[in-house]
């Protein structure tokens, strides 16, 4: 936000774009834009991410986030939009210093020339710390007008932000689930059993436990209510199974791409073990498939010995 302000305080015409994929979404960008009133540009880019995502050239951060390849090729994609629509320039609200290993000088370089717009990115934050840019040479920038903020505080965007009357706005934190233990745990694993996936299968992820029950075949079991809701929502009924506890309360379980009938009753036991069922007693177990629906009597399986099914 702040750094499309600078700009438009200058008197230049500035548009936002955002990008999507189930790592991470458009949800704050939505919110600035309603605060400031600068259209935004919302493009989902899970295909070609997920290409990047498997083999970032730079590697990984702590866990499965990638964030230097991640952000060159948000700034390839940046550019298109910008060459089709005459843009003049990129901008983003880095700062240098900010985070250490992805805004420090040699990582914004490596960002803007793995880009394919070199010397057309300009951070208008640390402008004054970082070479001069083709706009500014050109003088559609002025650079006397731009900061030369710099290091992890926040506290001199804070006073900028009461400057241009902004006292509501989003978390500073980074919101990518790449960055979470337990979603790149899992992401892993379903990088590690299968060669394809659907943007259902990333978003399961983040819902529910995730227990991998032999090379093909895991199985997602809801913690709560909203769990259950969340993993009903991304099921596909053509090839998944679900499987439901009848007679008493208990959590949704699935089977994504299903799995054999042997797989399918240590599902159902599971299933049992985290119910309201009564321990060490045969209940009846529902499971979906794609072919129809199969009842199956289990006793459950208590969940401290599934233990080590758990990702």
């Amino acid at each position: 936000m702040l750094s499309a302000l600078v700009l438009r305080k200058q008197g230049i015409v500035v548009e936002w774009v955002t990008f999507e994929t189930p790592f991470f979404s458009s949800e704050k960008a939505r919110q600035a834009s309603s605060l400031t009133g600068i259209r935004l540009w919302v493009r989902n880019i899970t295909p070609v991410y997920l290409k990047m995502l498997k083999n970032p050239h730079c590697g990984y951060g702590k866990y499965m986030n990638p964030c230097m390849d991640c952000h060159a090729l948000m700034f390839r994609l940046a550019g298109t939009i910008m060459n089709e629509n005459e843009f003049d320039f990129l901008f983003s609200g880095e700062v240098l210093g900010q985070r250490p290993m992805s805004q420090n000088k040699q990582s914004l370089r490596y960002v803007e020339k793995q880009s394919g717009f070199d010397g057309y990115i300009l951070r208008p934050l640390s402008a004054k710390r970082l070479p001069i840019t083709i706009p500014e040479k050109k003088g559609l920038v002025n650079r006397d007008l731009l900061l030369d903020i710099s290091g992890r505080s926040r506290k001199f965007q804070m006073e900028l932000a009461q400057e241009f009357g902004i006292t509501s706005y989003p978390s500073p934190a980074g919101g990518c689930l790449l960055t979470d233990k337990s979603y790149s745990s899992r992401l892993k694993d379903l990088f590690d059993h299968q060669d394809s996936y659907t943007e259902e299968e990333l978003h399961l992820l983040k819902h529910g436990r995730h227990l991998r029950l032999s090379k093909n075949t895991k199985i997602i079991i809801g913690r709560t209510h909203r769990d259950n809701e969340k993993i009903k929502k991304y099921y596909n009924p053509s090839v998944d199974t679900l499987i439901k506890v009848k007679n008493f309360p208990g959590p949704t379980v699935l089977l994504p791409h299903g799995g054999g009938k042997e797989i399918m009753i240590l599902a159902a036991s599971i299933c049992t073990g985290y119910s309201k069922a009564p321990d060490a007693t045969s209940v009846q177990v529902e499971a979906v498939t794609p072919k129809g629906n199969e009842i199956f009597k289990v006793i459950g399986i208590p969940p401290a010995d599934i233990r080590h099914f758990l990702i």
